[in-house]
């Protein structure tokens, strides 16, 4: 048996119990992960009780900090701290871990249990979630406080693991992070050495202190991951630096306590068994056949330690109520940007492309549409992965966001992609509106934060250009084939293809507009036909995904449906099926997420049921266009990769040409 620790003070019967409630809530459902959140009770314990400044009666007042369990596996830790500190959790609650319809789902779930500030699992993304929530931080603090009025000032603290410290999505976000000196953010690294494996030597042998030291962390080193007092002078520490991020190294043991699984793979992932959990509450000191047991004077102890936190807000309450006298327009400003209340000058301000004159490519119209809006958007900041000349995602007006300029809105996120995803999403979760850009093709890197992002329901924009073959000479490794439809699979994501600027422009007003899903730009590398809005519909008819964009007198015998840089080329192609005496409708249908949202009796109008005779055209992977297409219809599209030519001749070898179109319509209508 291991030695059980000394003692039953108050401390140590807090602790304890995060361990028993872990341990009782993971034995019911016969589903969990024991280990980690044994090992990290004391830690997280100490955290929350003396130096995390949080208000469980308001979990949402802005500044408090943000605490993010990165490894969402030991979620039973952070419900168990919920449930003790009084956030609104009841043991009922805990007794329902992982059951369906329970506020405490096997990992946690951001906007759906209270307190929980993202959604983690995916390992590495909410240690980079907590990345982009220092950034916005430091960003806010940079726009808004004043000498002796920081209306903004807070921590980020985020507990990982083993598992964590493995992913590449750690590492980029980590080197990020050091680069930009974000001293408000602290990593609390359990260093259990176990994996579900068995132990890291297997895989993992590298000095993660000095991987660290290298990003430009201060490294700290807990030896005894149960030490209350060695935890506490280390995240003492930590607060009080003020030119690097922190990295706690907290040597713990994973299911400390359990006479028989302690620091072994076992107590990973599975239940420690009802034997188990009764001589490892033995070996804490507690009653071995109680379930659930809140020792008396823990409750009270954890929420009286909690309330201070209603004092510190009130007192943040009054100091920002003397910055709203001193400073009206700036709190007016930072309340509006809090609420998501952009006014309409920001609408007013996008460009039409009215004026243009000859063919755009969208990746150019959509960096001329974010600067217009960012000019009256404070809130939208962003940049990209290292390919802000291609992307157009440099906003003009502002300067880099940099260790000595928080306040600029352009991030070099650096050749990072997936770090981008997720530092996106913390900085959503932040309120603020942020963007990020990459080729197409390279959205399979980032593809996990994007899907995290749908499920969290923030409103991210990517801008994803270069979006076909048309890439031209880079070759297949450069030209999306099978990534729109990739990304159209994501739930509550947003894909639009625009058709040219003003399909472009519109796309950005929906991106900006949209409260709770996040939005795909898909945009083009090589220049696209402007159409002429004085004679076809407006462009904002986006807003419905699909629309008819030129038509015929009567019922057309084909129906035509493109999106991007195939728009231009199938209203080339009707125009051509009119000399043979073909009439044709022309549907631009630049989001299918959109489209089918709209009522039966629109989708019916613009893909009238009676006209069989249907040709979708896309430079992408034809699957999912049967949906519109129907069994009659067909698809012009590409079932392989790409090849290295210049992008027009690319696009003419796969068959995207008027001609094309022409000869395939005449197919399916019999002629």
């Amino acid at each position: 048996m291991k030695e059980c620790p000394a003692g039953l003070e108050i401390d140590t019967l807090c602790v304890n119990t995060i361990r028993t409630l872990s341990m009782d809530a993971i034995q019911r459902a016969n589903s969990g992960h024991p280990g980690a959140p044994m090992g990290l009770a004391p830690a997280a314990y100490v955290l929350w009780t003396r130096f995390l400044k949080h208000n469980p009666k308001n979990p949402d007042w802005y500044d408090r900090d943000r605490f993010v369990l990165s490894g969402g596996h030991a979620s039973m830790l952070l419900y168990s701290l919920l449930y003790l500190t009084g956030y609104g959790l009841t043991l009922d609650d805990i007794k329902n871990f992982r059951q369906w319809g329970s506020k405490t789902p096997g990992h946690p779930e951001y906007g759906h249990t209270i307190g929980v500030e993202t959604t983690t699992g995916p390992l590495g993304q909410g240690f980079t979630n907590a990345v982009g929530m220092a950034m916005a931080e430091r960003h806010l603090s940079s726009l808004f406080n004043q000498p002796g009025q920081e209306i903004i000032n807070h921590n980020t603290f985020v507990m990982c693991g083993d598992g964590d410290m493995m992913e590449g999505i750690t590492s980029e976000a980590a080197s990020l992070a050091g680069h930009l000196g974000l001293s408000k953010l602290i990593c609390l690294y359990d260093d259990n050495r176990i994996s579900i494996e068995g132990s890291t030597d297997i895989t993992f042998t590298e000095d993660v202190a000095l991987r660290f030291q290298a990003y430009k962390w201060q490294v700290i080193t807990v030896k005894d991951g149960n030490d209350l007092k060695e935890i506490s002078n280390a995240i003492d520490t930590a607060i009080n630096e003020t030119e690097k991020p922190s990295l706690i190294k907290l040597r713990t043991h994973i299911a400390f306590g359990s006479p028989n699984k302690q620091d072994t793979a076992d107590a990973h992932g599975a239940p420690l068994g009802e034997e188990e959990v009764k001589l490892t509450k033995q070996c804490l000191g507690c009653l071995p056949d109680e379930l659930f047991c809140v020792p008396e004077g823990v409750l009270d102890h954890c929420r009286t330690l909690a309330k201070k936190g209603a004092e510190t807000e009130k007192k943040w309450k009054a100091l920002f109520d003397a910055y709203q006298n001193q400073f009206p327009d700036l709190a007016a400003q930072w309340k509006a940007m809090m609420a998501g209340s952009y006014g309409d000058q920001w609408e007013a301000a996008l460009p039409d492309f009215s004026d243009s004159k000859g063919a755009i490519a969208t990746r150019s119209a959509s960096g001329t549409v974010l600067n217009a809006a960012a000019s009256k958007l404070p809130s939208l900041i962003g940049g990209s992965a290292d390919l802000a000349p291609s992307n157009k995602t440099f906003i003009n007006g502002s300067s880099e966001f940099q260790k000595d300029s928080y306040s600029g809105r352009n991030i070099r996120f650096g050749v990072r992609e997936h770090a981008m995803g997720g530092i996106l999403n913390g900085m959503s979760l932040h309120r603020l509106r942020p963007f990020g850009g990459t080729f197409l093709v390279f959205a399979d890197y980032m593809r996990p934060s994007i899907r995290l992002a749908a499920l969290m329901n923030q409103p991210v924009i990517y801008v994803f250009t270069h979006d076909s073959v048309a890439v031209g000479e880079d070759g297949p490794t450069h030209q999306p084939v099978e990534h729109l439809t990739s990304l159209r699979m994501i739930p509550n994501l947003t894909v639009i293809r625009p058709a040219d600027a003003t399909e472009t422009a519109a796309a950005w007003r929906h991106a900006i507009k949209s409260k709770s899903t996040p939005t795909a730009l898909i945009l083009s590398r090589q220049k696209l036909p402007l159409i002429d809005r004085s004679e076809f519909p407006p462009a904002d008819m986006l807003e419905k995904g699909a629309y008819v964009l030129a038509d015929s007198d009567g019922t057309p015998d084909v129906i035509l449906i493109a999106s991007g840089s195939e728009v231009g080329i199938s209203i080339e192609a009707a125009k051509k099926l009119a000399e043979k005496r073909v009439t044709a409708r022309v549907v631009s249908m630049p989001s299918w997420e959109l489209f089918d949202k709209m009522p039966i009796d629109y989708k019916d109008s613009v893909l009238p049921p009676a006209v069989k005779a249907r040709v979708a055209v896309e430079a992408g992977l034809p699957l999912g266009w049967e949906k519109y297409t129907g069994d009659s219809g067909t698809i012009i599209g590409i079932s392989t990769f790409g090849a290295s030519a210049p992008g027009g001749t690319v696009l003419e070898n796969f068959g995207f040409t008027a001609d094309n179109i022409v000869e395939t319509a005449m197919k399916v209508i019999g002629k």
